[in-house]
């Protein structure tokens, strides 16, 4: 069994993680990091601490009626993927922790896409 980082829970939700495969478990947000617990494997777990979150990144779709799934970004590790049952009580829990300014949406399809075309015209050096 692994043992929390959190000595404060805040929020603990259904979740799925995008890791590869989709694994099923529980999001715990307290004041000491993000934890996401798989529902059948213990030994598959993530902890991100405060300090290592760089940003989160929220695909907001709809004006906002709907966020299908958010990101953390952290310093060392990488990008991982989450969605979960109630995503704006996730994010408003994450709000307490990271500075607001970190907390941003990501490209919609059309912004990807004009990007893109841009970028065809740019050279590479």
């Amino acid at each position: 069994m692994v043992e929390s980082i959190n000595k404060k829970v805040d929020l603990v939700i259904d979740a799925t993680a995008f890791t590869g495969l989709t694994d099923y478990g529980k999001i715990m947000i307290g004041d000491q990091g993000f934890e996401f617990f798989n529902s059948r494997d213990p030994r598959k777990f993530i902890q991100i601490p405060w300090e290592e979150v760089e940003s989160v990144i929220a695909s907001v779709m709809f004006r906002g009626k709907w966020i299908p799934r958010y990101a953390i970004k952290t310093k060392k590790s990488g990008t991982f993927t989450f969605s979960s049952k109630k995503p704006k009580e996730v994010l408003r829990a994450i709000r307490e922790y990271v500075d607001p300014q970190y907390m941003v949406k990501s490209l919609s399809f059309f912004e990807v896409m004009k990007r893109a075309f841009k970028s065809v015209g740019k050279k590479k050096k």
